[in-house]
C-alpha cells in the first residue's frame, strides 16, 4: 500500500487485509476517501489455494477425513508471530476442499471468515491427525468480491502510472482503479432522496422521511446508505429491520458511522420535513 501511495502522490491508501510475506494473491487496496471502505473489506469472506506439507506417510481417505472435521466452527490462537493478541478465538471455515494430493503434498481451497490463520489450520490439522504438518506454500485467490480476476500486477501497476503521468493517458490506470461503490456489494443499500444527502454528509442519522428504496437487511446489519444516482453516501448500522422500514413514515433508519460523500456536493434541506436526518 505504501508503494501505491509514493506513486499516486496520495495522503491515504489501505489495503482489505495482511498478506504475510511470501504469500501472494488478491490484496485489495484503498486510495484516499476509499481507504475507509477496507474497514468492511477486510471483514470479508476469504478464499485460499494451500499447500500443506505432511510430515509422515498417510493414508490419503485418513488425512482427508480429519481434514472435513475442521469444516464449520474452529478454535485458533494465532500464530506467535502476528500482529494480534494471542488469545484463543472462534473463526469459521465456510468449506475446505482437498483438490490434489502428490506424495506428502496436499493441495487444499478453503473459504472461511476472516481473521482465519490458515498456517495455524494445517499445523492444527496435523496435530488432530497425528501425521505433523505445515503450511509450505499460500494464495489468497478471493476476498469478498475480489477475485483473481481482478488482480494487477505490481509491474502493470507502474507500466499504467507511467503512461499516465508521462504520455498524458489515462485508459489504462482507468482499468485499474474501480469505483469505491463496487466494495460495496453484498451489503445492504439504503437509497435516498437528494434532500436527506446533506445532511448525512455532515453525520446525522438517517431518518424514514429519506428514504426512497431499500434492500432486505436485520436490524444491526451493516448498511449502506446510497443516492439515487448509485454514488455511496455513508455506512452505518441498522437501527429497524427492512420489514419495519416499509411500515413507518419517521424515526431511525441508520446509524452514520463512516461518510464518503464531500459535504457540499448535495444543498443543504436540515430542517426541511422530508429531509431525512435527525
Amino acid at each position: 500500500a505504501f508503494w501505491i501511495k509514493q506513486r499516486l502522490s496520495l495522503n491515504r491508501v489501505g489495503h482489505g487485509g495482511t498478506l504475510d510475506p511470501k504469500v501472494t494473491g488478491v490484496l485489495p487496496v484503498g486510495l484516499d476517501n476509499a481507504t475507509k471502505i477496507m474497514h468492511y473489506v477486510s471483514r470479508s469472506t476469504k478464499e485460499y489455494v494451500c499447500v500443506m506439507q505432511v510430515h509422515s506417510d498417510f493414508e490419503k481417505e485418513s488425512l482427508k477425513s480429519w481434514i472435513m472435521k475442521f469444516k464449520g466452527k474452529i478454535y485458533q490462537r494465532p500464530p506467535v508471530r502476528s500482529s494480534v493478541s494471542r488469545k484463543l478465538r472462534t473463526r469459521k471455515i465456510y468449506d475446505i476442499e482437498v483438490t490434489e494430493i502428490e506424495d506428502r503434498l496436499v493441495l487444499m481451497k478453503v473459504i472461511s471468515e476472516h481473521g482465519t490463520y490458515m498456517r495455524k489450520l494445517c499445523h492444527d490439522i496435523g496435530i488432530l491427525s497425528g501425521y505433523g504438518a505445515h503450511m509450505r506454500e499460500l494464495r489468497r485467490t478471493r476476498t469478498g468480491i475480489f477475485d483473481e480476476r481482478n488482480l494487477v500486477t505490481m509491474h502493470e501497476f507502474s507500466e499504467a502510472v507511467y503512461m499516465w503521468k508521462n504520455c498524458k493517458d489515462e485508459s489504462f490506470i482507468r482499468k485499474i482503479i474501480m469505483p469505491m461503490e463496487i466494495a460495496t456489494c453484498g451489503i445492504p443499500k439504503i437509497m435516498v432522496d437528494n434532500n436527506a444527502v446533506s445532511a448525512i454528509a455532515y453525520g446525522a442519522k438517517l431518518t424514514a422521511p429519506g428514504v426512497v428504496g431499500f434492500q432486505q437487511f436485520k436490524k444491526d446489519d451493516v448498511v449502506c446508505v446510497i443516492t439515487t444516482k448509485g454514488e455511496l453516501v455513508s455506512v452505518g448500522k441498522a437501527l429497524m429491520d427492512y420489514r419495519r422500514l416499509a411500515k413507518v413514515d419517521k424515526g431511525e433508519v441508520a446509524s452514520t458511522d463512516r461518510v464518503f460523500i464531500d459535504r457540499d456536493v448535495y444543498p443543504k434541506h436540515w430542517g426541511d420535513k422530508d429531509g431525512g436526518s435527525s
